[in-house]
């Protein structure tokens, strides 16, 4: 456990932030699941699409994978 209060702010910072990522990409994961199966609707794609932008945009992923995950979606049209 850390002694110096700036120490102990960060780590609760990167505990915050460790459950926020984690829960983020579980959903952009399921969205990509469900967008790259055949049967999958319209709506399921642009939402998909919509949480890669914005996983790229905060950092979540890298904007090439997004890239390549959003190509992979447009792919299975």
């Amino acid at each position: 456990m850390p002694r110096i209060a700036s120490a102990k702010k960060n780590m609760r910072k990167s505990r915050t932030a460790t459950v926020r990522n984690r829960a983020q990409r579980a959903a952009l994961r399921t969205a990509l699941k469900k967008a790259k199966t055949t049967a999958a609707t319209p709506a399921e794609k642009k939402a998909a699409v919509q949480l890669v932008d914005r996983a790229a945009r905060k950092g979540l992923v890298h904007k090439n994978a997004a890239a390549r995950h959003k190509s992979q979606i447009a792919r299975k049209a």
